[in-house]
């Protein structure tokens, strides 16, 4: 299979430029880089909770868009284009209540205007948790 990175994403500078974002107070972590999709977790703990004691839904939509985002700005030329994010939605499948929620991130469409990524969150069995789909728009810089 061919590589769809334009420069392949580099967990420990994602890890560098998350400092002081949401992505480090929800801590995610980006954790796998295959060809073509990206992997990172999320904690289901009192962060990333709702009063019922379950991962909140917003925070699977930011571990989904964090994912999809980060993929996206690996695919692009960011000299000369930048992505920014145009929609998100996700279905909500299972409650998390514990250990970690993973996310993969590949993409459906990479076009010069658009892209589509499908985000697809696990709990620690494997089980699907969550799916998310997100466009971005590409603009020149």
């Amino acid at each position: 299979m061919t590589s769809i990175w334009h420069r392949r994403p580099d967990p420990t500078l994602i890890d560098q430029m998350s400092k002081g974002t949401i992505d480090e107070h929800l801590g995610i972590k980006i954790t796998d880089i295959g060809d073509d999709y990206i992997t990172g977790t999320m904690p289901a703990d009192a962060r990333t909770f709702q009063p019922y004691g379950i991962v909140h839904g917003g925070a699977n939509v930011v571990l989904a868009e964090t994912l999809g985002s980060i993929a996206g700005a690996h695919v692009i030329d960011m000299t000369a284009i930048r992505c920014m994010g145009q929609e998100v939605s996700a279905t909500h499948l299972r409650p998390v209540s514990s250990g970690l929620v993973t996310g993969t991130a590949k993409p459906i469409h990479l076009g010069r205007r658009s892209h589509v990524w499908e985000i697809r969150l696990t709990n620690d069995q494997g089980k699907l948790t969550c799916i998310a789909k997100l466009i971005l728009a590409i603009v020149p810089n």
